[in-house]
């Protein structure tokens, strides 16, 4: 079976309230990558039908910060797909909503791996290129994550 992108796309969204906030009211870090985990976690099991777990966080990039009041979405995508593993692309978009004003706040990688119920890799469907140049450029570094990793878990 091959699935298209868009059909594992999740999105999550939170105003950020001040106990998520350092003193000077920047969001804590920590705050932003857990909602991204749970975002991803959804997209990957729209994808796969399963349980999932979370197997790796890469490129993990923040971009601008996010203040205390502003209105946060997170997207997730499903991009690419090996046996039991999806690469899953997670953007956070801040929205200050005094002035209407969005910006990319951070981008990264998650892999999540498929299990089944006795806790093993399951296989996955895959996932088709796409036909817009957004969906082939993500499958394309989705991909190349995917074979990059493996060659790093075969040397050790």
């Amino acid at each position: 079976m091959v699935k298209k992108q868009e059909e594992s796309i999740a999105v999550s969204a939170e105003q950020v309230l001040p106990h998520q906030a350092n003193p000077a009211g920047n969001v804590h870090g920590g705050e932003i990558i857990k909602m991204m985990d749970s975002t991803a976690g959804v997209a990957a099991q729209r994808h796969c039908h399963s349980n999932v777990v979370t197997a790796r966080v890469d490129e993990l990039c923040f971009k601008k910060p996010v203040r205390i009041g502003d209105y946060v979405t997170c997207t997730a995508r499903v991009v690419y797909a090996g046996f039991s593993s999806m690469e899953v692309f997670v953007t956070v978009e801040s929205e200050n909503l005094y002035t209407g004003e969005t910006q990319i706040a951070l981008t990264a990688f998650f892999t999540m791996v498929s299990l089944d119920k006795n806790d093993r890799p399951a296989e996955v469907p895959k996932v088709e290129r796409g036909e817009d140049a957004y969906s082939q450029l993500l499958y394309a570094c989705g991909k190349k994550r995917y074979e990059d990793n493996k060659k790093r878990s075969h040397r050790k």
